[in-house]
């Protein structure tokens, strides 16, 4: 079922089940961060390994607080400029805060969402919402209720309606336990805006096989069913591919000499207007029953560097 109803929501949450809710990033699948059958039930759902961390989402700085052990001077600059917004600060976690939540960790994923809808149902609960996105495992994001209701609509008693995510991207997570912040995962905030607000130079550090320190950060991940290829040369790689029923995704204005179906991320060159399209139009390919879809590779700059990324891992077989 989906709807508005903030307060059925809450109801159910309080009752240990999971709900999809909205965020500026993308739809989040969200449990009591603070019961371990709650925050089981998030996995299984998914069926997401439990070795992958999850985020919990709160609905202030003051709120954050409540579940670390100290908010270093640099996260705390960090929260007060782009919270709410599509940060999340990894923190030393406190015993509130359950080893499921964080795989094991000592660390924890934080962040205050930027949706009105999600801010009020976080201030109509007495816990913090462990919510990753709210897709089968590995498959692309969904930024829409719809998306949610398609793929796991069966699974869950409600979807709080939101409206489409108008980021797109999930957030970028910065791991604030080191001397100098890292970043563990590139998205809706760009590397720049976090290194001009420390008024430093940034480490990024993205990849991880297994055992991961934050979210997103798997080889595979964002992925669509149908075979995936990244690509600098988009007329070079359709010539590879002659005679298989092609789908591109392409962006700016970059012209297909081949005859085949197109979905134009931004044809104006907006990294922001991709980022907003990107898992919409990801899974619109996927739906279309394409043999390959080829996707164009975005510029390495700002929001480009979060959806390339996105690109790369869809890509790996």
């Amino acid at each position: 079922m989906t709807g508005t109803d903030v307060e059925l929501a809450a109801r159910y949450l309080e009752q240990g089940q999971i709900v999809g809710i909205p965020t500026e990033t993308v739809y989040g699948l969200a449990g009591n961060a603070l019961n371990e059958d709650a925050v089981l039930s998030i996995f299984k759902i998914k069926n997401r390994p439990f070795f992958d961390p999850l985020i919990i989402h709160v609905d202030s700085l003051e709120s954050a607080k409540k579940y670390v052990l100290e908010f270093p001077s640099k996260a705390m600059k960090l929260a007060k400029q782009f919270w709410p917004g599509p940060l999340t600060l990894l923190l030393h976690k406190n015993d509130k805060i359950p080893f499921l939540v964080t795989s094991g960790s000592e660390k924890v994923a934080v962040r205050v969402p930027d949706n009105p809808f999600t801010l009020a149902l976080l201030k109509h609960v007495d816990f913090p919402l462990a919510a990753p996105s709210a897709n089968p495992f590995g498959y692309i994001s969904p930024t829409s209720a719809e998306h949610v209701e398609k793929q796991l609509g069966k699974s869950i008693p409600y979807i709080l309606d939101g409206g489409p995510c108008q980021v797109g991207l999930e957030s970028t997570i910065v791991d604030c336990t080191l001397e100098s912040p890292v970043i563990l995962r590139l998205g809706g905030l760009p590397v720049s805006a976090i290194e001009s607000a420390l008024k430093e130079k940034l480490l990024v550090r993205i990849s991880a096989n297994s055992n991961p320190d934050s979210p997103g950060q798997l080889d595979k991940h964002y992925a669509p069913n149908t075979l995936f290829v990244l690509s600098e040369n988009l007329n070079k790689t359709l010539i590879k591919h002659k005679g298989r029923k092609i789908a591109v995704l392409n962006f700016g204005q970059n012209k297909i000499e081949s005859q085949v179906f197109e979905l134009n991320l931004s044809e104006t060159g907006s990294l922001d207007e991709a980022a907003h399209n990107l898992f919409d139009y990801m899974r619109r390919l996927d739906n279309g029953k394409f043999d390959i879809i080829i996707a164009k590779k975005l510029p390495e700059e700002g929001l480009g560097l979060a959806i390339n990324d996105r690109l790369r891992r869809a890509s790996v077989r």
